[in-house]
C-alpha cells in the first residue's frame, strides 16, 4: 500500500499591472514579482491623478466576451477586485480641463424589465438650464457593452456647454443578459423609447429641454438611434406582432399619468436631429441575430423602411463611417443615405479615411483610447457642429 500524498497546491492566476499615465495607483496586498496570486484574493486598487488630471476609471480586464476581452470599471478612486481569472489591472486619467465644468450623474435607473436594471449617465454643463439634450446609444452588436463605453463621446459633445448629453443602456438581444426567455430586437427599441420618456420626464433636473432632443449612437447603437427617430410614430399599445399586421412599440417606461399616445407624440415631436455612426438600418443586414424570419417583423424594426418625407417631419442626419470598417460596409450605410435623400431629408455622410469600426468607443486599453484620440475627437466635433446647426441655426 502506497503512503497518502497530501496536495496543497492552491490555484493561482496571473495579475498584470498596466503602467499608468498622468497618474498612479497602488495595489494592496502587493503583487509578487511573478504576478501569481491565489484564487479568491481580494485586491484593493487605489488611484491618484497627477496634477492637472482627473480620474477616468480604475479597471481590470479579463479574457472573454464576444470581442475577446471584457473590462470592468469603477469610477471611484478605489476598487476592490476578487481574483478569479488571469487579468490586467490599471487606472486611466483624463485632463481635468475636460471634466471640470461638467456635472456627471451616473447610473440613473429608468426601468427593470428583466434581469438587469436599465440605466443612463448624465453629463450636464454646470448651471445648465433648458439646454437641448443629446441621447447617445452604445454599440456592441446589440449583445455587449453598456453606457460607459460612450463616455469619451459624451465628454466631447458636452464641450462648450450647449448640450446636456445622456448615454443610455438597453437589454442585450436573445438570452445574452442571462434572461430565461429571449429578448427580441423590438424590445431593445422599446428600451430606448422608455429611456427617452424617462429623460423627458426628468429633463429639468438635468438642465435639459425635453422638447429638443438629438439622438446618436454607433454600430448597433446607430441602428437604435435611427429607430428612435424613425419608428417613434409606431409607439402604441397594440402589441408587437401579436395581431396580424400590428407592430407597435410599448416603451419600457411610461411616466406616471401619461398615456402611451401622449408619450408617442412627445418623443416624435422632440427628436429633431439624428447622428448614427457606422450602423445598420435594415434588418436583413443583421438577420442572423434574429429568431424571427418573417419579412413583416424585419420591416417593422428597420429604420430604412420608415423614413418620413421631409414635408411630414424633418429629420436631418449626420453619418460617419471609416473607410477601413470591416464590419459595416459602405453599401449598407449608403442605402439608408439614399432613402433619406429620396424622402427629401437633409443628410451629411462622411467616410473617415483610414478609420476602422467603433472609433467612437472609449475603453481603458491604450489602443482604443488612441483610436478615439485620432478619429473620435475630430468627428465628435463635426457631429457637435451638425447639432449646433439644427438647434442653434449655425
Amino acid at each position: 500500500m502506497f503512503p497518502k500524498v497530501e496536495e496543497s497546491l492552491a490555484e493561482t492566476f496571473t495579475v498584470t499591472p498596466v503602467p499608468a499615465e498622468s497618474g498612479s495607483y497602488t495595489i494592496t496586498p502587493k503583487l509578487p514579482a511573478d504576478g501569481k496570486v491565489s484564487a479568491g484574493t481580494v485586491l484593493t486598487v487605489k488611484a491618484k491623478p497627477a496634477s492637472g488630471f482627473s480620474l477616468d476609471a480604475v479597471y481590470y480586464t479579463v479574457k472573454g466576451g464576444i470581442w475577446g476581452t471584457t473590462s470592468h470599471e469603477s469610477f471611484s478612486h478605489e476598487m476592490k477586485i476578487t481574483v478569479t481569472k488571469d487579468m490586467v489591472v490599471g487606472a486611466t486619467f483624463v485632463p481635468r480641463s475636460l471634466v471640470k465644468d461638467i456635472k456627471v450623474t451616473q447610473d440613473v435607473v429608468c426601468a427593470k424589465p428583466g434581469v438587469k436594471p436599465l440605466k443612463y449617465d448624465v453629463y450636464s454643463p454646470k448651471g445648465a438650464k433648458k439646454l437641448p439634450i443629446i441621447v447617445i446609444i452604445h454599440g456592441g452588436g446589440w449583445s455587449s457593452n453598456n453606457e460607459d463605453i460612450m463616455r469619451g463621446l459624451a465628454r466631447e459633445l458636452v464641450k462648450g456647454g450647449k448640450y446636456v448629453v445622456i448615454s443610455i443602456d438597453y437589454r442585450w438581444i436573445n438570452k445574452l443578459d442571462g434572461e430565461p426567455r429571449p429578448t427580441y430586437m423590438h424590445s431593445l427599441i422599446e428600451d430606448v423609447f422608455g429611456a427617452i420618456a424617462h429623460i423627458q420626464e426628468h429633463a429639468a433636473w438635468y438642465g435639459g429641454d425635453p422638447n429638443r432632443i438629438g439622438v446618436t449612437g454607433d454600430s448597433a447603437g446607430g441602428h437604435l438611434a435611427e429607430a428612435a427617430a424613425t419608428l417613434s410614430p409606431l409607439i402604441g399599445a397594440g402589441g408587437f406582432g401579436a395581431s396580424n399586421g400590428v407592430y407597435q412599440y410599448m416603451p419600457t417606461y411610461l411616466p406616471k399619468g401619461k398615456s402611451v399616445d401622449e408619450v408617442k407624440i412627445e418623443i416624435t415631436s422632440a427628436i429633431r436631429a439624428v447622428a448614427p455612426s457606422y450602423g445598420a438600418s435594415d434588418a436583413s443586414d443583421f438577420k442572423e441575430l434574429l429568431e424571427q424570419t418573417d419579412q413583416a417583423y424585419w420591416d417593422a424594426i428597420s429604420p430604412l423602411k420608415h423614413v418620413p418625407n421631409v414635408s411630414e417631419r424633418a429629420l436631418p442626419h449626420f453619418m460617419v463611417r471609416g473607410t477601413e470598417d470591416q464590419i459595416v460596409p459602405h453599401a449598407m450605410v449608403q442605402r439608408y443615405v439614399d432613402a433619406l435623400k429620396a424622402a427629401g431629408q437633409p443628410v451629411q455622410y462622411i467616410q473617415v479615411e483610414g478609420a476602422g469600426h467603433a472609433f467612437f468607443d472609449w475603453k481603458p486599453d491604450a489602443a482604443t483610447r488612441a483610436t478615439f484620440a485620432r478619429y473620435g475627437v475630430k468627428y465628435a466635433a463635426e457631429m457637435q457642429s451638425f447639432f449646433n446647426h439644427v438647434f442653434f441655426k449655425g
